[in-house]
């Protein structure tokens, strides 16, 4: 079954720059509304900036790894 809609987005840039954060992202899923430590703390930031409830909220991990199993 394929799903239609949902474009992949590359966060490489992203992760290297935010890697370990919380992070509020704009519709496109792609520009940064505000990041910090805690999501307490990015949403606060998201909403001073006029975002109370921003699209997408994601943590990027402090580090990739890879399973295969």
């Amino acid at each position: 079954m394929a799903v239609t809609g949902m474009a992949a987005r590359d966060w490489r840039e992203l992760y290297q720059q935010y890697r370990g954060q919380w992070v509020a992202l704009k519709e496109d899923e792609m520009t940064v509304i505000s990041s910090a430590s805690t999501l307490k703390e990015v949403l606060a930031e998201a909403a001073k900036l006029g975002y109370p409830n921003p699209p997408r909220v994601t943590k990027m991990p402090s580090d990739l790894r890879v399973f295969v199993g």
